[in-house]
């Protein structure tokens, strides 16, 4: 999907409608949290003063899924967040917090492919090394597999003429 077809405008009106512009029906808080997590990137502007508000719609999904959870961020951090407001803490978030949740991501894709293929070779392996054991007494082939000694007279396999 290319950018611009990824993108999703939105209207804000006063009565707090959300209005979508793309197939021009009434949608809900929850219809534009589903859209974000299909991968949709919106945009909302308020229809009376032409702002941009899709900071504050986003924050009003967020807020709203922890109310149904009663838990998004620790309290300390709740506190740090009302206390510092747009100092300190709004660079940590437009700078930093978004580019630690991509690199979070990228890393936990990477290690859930490699347990994946660790599994996968885990099982050829397994599949590969099993060993037929008589049925009627699987104690004695496995003794004969793993220790059985060569005749007097008889020369071990490693030991053959490469030549035969």
């Amino acid at each position: 999907m290319s950018e611009t077809s990824n993108k999703i405008s939105l209207k804000k009106y006063s009565n707090r409608r959300l209005y979508d512009t793309e197939k021009s029906v009434y949608v809900t808080l929850n219809e534009v949290a589903e859209m974000v997590k299909q991968g949709r990137w919106v945009e909302v502007v308020d229809v009376d003063s032409g702002e941009d508000v899709t900071a504050f719609v986003l924050t009003q999904i967020v807020m709203e899924e922890a109310k149904k959870k009663n838990t998004l961020l620790p309290v300390p951090l709740l506190h740090l967040v009302i206390r510092f407001g747009d100092t300190v803490l709004s660079d940590f978030f437009g700078k930093y917090l978004e580019k630690m949740i991509k690199s979070y991501l990228a890393y936990k894709n990477v290690a859930d492919e490699q347990f994946n293929k660790w599994l996968e070779i885990g099982a050829a392996i397994t599949g590969q090394t099993q060993t037929p054991f008589s049925a009627e007494n699987p104690l004695q082939s496995f003794v004969k597999q793993f220790f059985s000694s060569p005749k007097p007279g008889e020369e071990a396999d490693d030991k053959k003429n490469p030549g035969e």
